[in-house]
């Protein structure tokens, strides 16, 4: 993909282009409507409970959106920017035996079923703040910060797919910024996400207060790497730190130009022990985004990746798409996941992490999935 030569886009390819991606988008098929109430200023005493039918699970969540005073719980936040609201919600699934046994044996993760979001709990910001610091099970908290076209109902959802696969309850914490949850609203999101940055940044800043210096994990998705890595830009500059601030910076599917991620990567790689990057040439939400922006996006191969030293950079072409998109592969691909879970739960450097190989005419510093049935 080339740059344009600073023309616009004609409109109808923007059409077409978007139109596209809508076809390609999951949407919310994991997602039904719910008739469950909202339950405000209510705590929350465990990461979820259990029966024989159902699993529920707790999830920690910051977000900048706006309550709508609707009654529907997956309608209790809109998608307009606000002050801070922290709080819980609960995810619940249905569990199905046959899909363990069927998930054992292809190559890609298959979803628990039907997701639904039965509750939201919110906590003002000081007991909340309070809890996390006595109930996470080690002082290696994980904040996640999702993409594009995620409204605050799909975000909860997705993320307990994420907590619950890789292991991370008693150390996750979802960021929900007021992303549109609309699939022609990119440019909208765009500018939800600036201004979501110095929101990021305090967030960083109270975990690291509460975890100390070089304690916390960031996983970033889509759209949501530019937030993550612009507040990173802004602590350096606005307080001229020179120690690591962050264990693990991990970021999926990155949604950022090449050109400014390598602008100021040495601004923040001081801040960061570790710097891990997840491309794919199968993401068709990236090769649009490229398209429009004129510009190789960071989560997208190619040249733009050459000289990036100290940065692990993990190629899961191989792994081929689950979905239409192959935007969403942390999520639904068991080897990206299992490559993950070494990474945030072992510590493990990818030379000594399972799944991989090198690939040392891309560079030193570049390794990809081991394709299905290669290993």
């Amino acid at each position: 993909m080339h740059r344009h030569n600073g023309q616009f886009i004609p409109g109808l390819k923007l059409v077409v282009i978007w139109l596209f991606l809508a076809a390609c988008n999951p949407g919310n098929d994991e997602q039904q409507p719910i008739e469950n109430q909202a339950i405000e200023n209510q705590p929350v005493e465990s990461v979820g409970t259990d029966s024989p039918d159902v699993i529920r699970r707790t999830i920690p969540f910051i977000t900048l959106r706006n309550r709508t005073g609707s009654a529907a719980v997956g309608e209790h936040f809109g998608n307009e920017r606000n002050s801070v609201h922290t709080g819980y919600c609960d995810v619940s699934w249905t569990p199905i035996p046959m899909m363990e046994t069927i998930a054992n044996n292809v190559p890609f993760y298959i979803p628990f079923g039907k997701l639904q979001l039965e509750a939201v709990y919110e906590v003002d910001e000081q007991n909340f703040w309070r809890k996390p610091r006595s109930t996470m099970v080690n002082d290696n908290p994980l904040l996640y910060i999702h993409g594009y076209n995620i409204g605050f109902e799909k975000g909860c959802s997705r993320a307990a797919v994420f907590q619950e696969t890789l292991r991370l309850a008693g150390r996750f914490l979802l960021f929900s910024w007021p992303s549109d949850d609309a699939v022609l609203n990119y440019t909208h999101d765009e500018s939800d996400i600036y201004w979501s940055i110095p929101y990021i940044e305090q967030t960083l800043w109270r975990m690291l207060g509460l975890f100390g210096a070089g304690s916390v994990d960031v996983v970033a998705h889509s759209m949501g790497t530019r937030g993550v890595f612009l507040a990173l830009v802004l602590m350096s500059g606005r307080h001229g730190v020179e120690t690591p601030l962050l264990n693990h910076l991990v970021l999926l599917a990155a949604d950022i130009d090449a050109g400014i991620f390598r602008q100021y990567l040495e601004v923040i790689r001081p801040l960061v022990r570790r710097i891990t990057i997840y491309v794919s040439d199968n993401d068709s939400a990236l090769t649009l985004s490229e398209e429009v922006h004129g510009y190789p996006r960071l989560g997208g191969p190619g040249p733009h990746l050459r000289g990036l030293d100290g940065i692990e950079i993990i190629d899961v072409s191989p792994a081929g798409r689950r979905r239409a998109s192959g935007h969403l592969y942390h999520l639904y691909n068991k080897k990206v996941l299992n490559d993950l879970d070494q990474l945030l739960n072992e510590n493990r450097p990818a030379s000594s992490r399972s799944g991989l190989q090198p690939d040392r005419q891309t560079g030193m510093n570049y390794w990809k999935l081991i394709p299905p049935g290669a290993d």
